[in-house]
């Protein structure tokens, strides 16, 4: 159901860089085993003014290096990545890793600024920080929110994207594709979606955030042993203060009970097409994957570039990039030189 992904020989990585990057993959240990070692953190942060937002945002490799956006989903942050970026920026890589609007440090410079959770307007926060950055093109590689953040980006502007990975594939959906009944056993696993059109829902979100969380881990990573520094370390970012009207913005309006912003519904009419993604491409899948996600043979056909899936086996879930980082470093350079 997929090519084969066709590396080529040239690449702006050193040789040096490629033996620093092995010995940095080599050196990870398994997620389970992370209470066994230094809680490691992505720190210091910066901030930028981009767009809407005061963006903030960690960046490790050389200035010069050719950029990779490392993008988070809900309910993480970004330390989803804190394996994978020194194992990047090792490899010769410029890694920035931004907290996505309603997480950790990130910010609206205006507090007249709907907050807004509709998928294209996280893609638009991302290209503003590239511009903001003054990056024309990046490699984007993400889960969950961040990998539908990753493929809005390539399938709207391919000018600005060199090249793709994706956890569980290709994640771009409608307003109309969400009023679309889903069979019980599948809906049963959007319980969540549910509960936050509810305003039970939403101030139970409010109240619980911290433990709500932690169930959404547990049940998206059903094998993944994460202890407690390691869970409280990503939920700090859950505190923003516009976190929970973004979520419950994002969930009401794929479910079409809450209205986008209207300068943004041309993007959302091209995404509802399911444009197809033309830049290099591999996507990964845990064989644990407790969330809801498409299975590969779904989505194959939405890459029309260079394209590679990968299963990646041992009891991984949801949350890839933390729990096998050393396989979603591996695809972001593998991708990263074709």
């Amino acid at each position: 159901m997929t090519s084969t992904f066709q590396l080529p020989r040239r690449t702006f990585l050193t040789a040096t860089a490629l033996g620093a990057a092995a010995s940095q993959l080599a050196a990870l240990t398994p997620a389970f085993a992370q209470s066994a070692r230094p809680l490691q953190r992505l720190e210091p942060l910066k901030s930028i003014d981009a767009g809407t937002l005061n963006i903030g945002y960690y960046e490790s490799g050389p200035a010069h290096g050719a950029p990779v956006i490392l993008l988070h989903g809900w309910p993480y942050d970004i330390h989803m990545f804190v394996d994978v970026a020194p194992a990047l920026a090792a490899a010769g890589l410029r890694v920035i890793v931004p907290h996505l609007r309603g997480y950790g440090t990130t910010r609206f410079l205006s507090a007249d600024t709907p907050r807004n959770g509709q998928q294209s307007v996280v893609a638009v926060d991302i290209i503003a920080l590239m511009d903001a950055l003054k990056i024309q093109r990046a490699t984007v590689a993400g889960c969950d929110w961040g990998a539908r953040t990753a493929c809005i980006m390539a399938a709207l502007w391919p000018e600005r994207v060199e090249a793709l990975v994706s956890v569980s594939g290709y994640l771009i959906g409608s307003q109309a594709a969400g009023k679309v009944p889903l069979p019980p056993q599948a809906e049963l696993q959007w319980w969540y979606q549910y509960y936050f059109a509810t305003e039970r829902g939403r101030a139970g979100y409010e109240k619980n955030r911290h433990d709500f969380a932690k169930l959404i881990w547990q049940l998206a990573s059903p094998k993944w042993n994460f202890d407690a520094d390691t869970f409280d370390r990503s939920a700090a970012a859950l505190e923003n203060p516009d976190h929970v009207a973004i979520t419950i913005h994002n969930y009401r309006w794929r479910l079409g009970l809450a209205d986008g912003e209207a300068k943004y519904q041309p993007l959302e009419d091209r995404l509802a097409k399911a444009p197809v993604i033309g830049v290099p491409t591999i996507t990964l899948e845990g064989d644990a994957n407790g969330a809801p996600h498409p299975e590969p043979s779904a989505y194959a056909k939405k890459f029309s570039g260079r394209y590679e899936h990968r299963l990646v086996s041992g009891g991984i879930g949801h949350n890839l990039p933390q729990e096998a980082p050393e396989a979603f470093a591996k695809a972001v350079i593998d991708v990263a030189r074709a």
